[in-house]
């Protein structure tokens, strides 16, 4: 991965349960370490579409080497 890369949504769900199982970290511990419920750290991870954006960057963060920054919101003409 790059030093900085611009991930959209389902990116991010896939790079914060990436991280999590390099961590070695099942569902269950990721959530207590994280204070959530198991069920949010599960829809973190598959559901996109739902609203967990900061829980997956927090999960990234106490997982990888990496920081995340945004949310980034880009206007295009219609």
């Amino acid at each position: 991965m790059r030093t900085r890369e611009i991930l959209e949504e389902n990116e991010l769900a896939a790079l914060a349960k990436k991280c999590r199982i390099a961590a070695e970290k099942n569902q269950s511990e990721a959530a207590r370490e994280l204070g959530v419920a198991r069920q949010s750290l599960v829809y973190a991870e598959d559901h996109p579409d739902r609203s967990f954006t900061k829980l997956r960057g927090r999960m990234i963060e106490k997982y990888s080497p990496y920081k995340v920054r945004g949310p980034v919101f880009l206007l295009e003409k219609k």
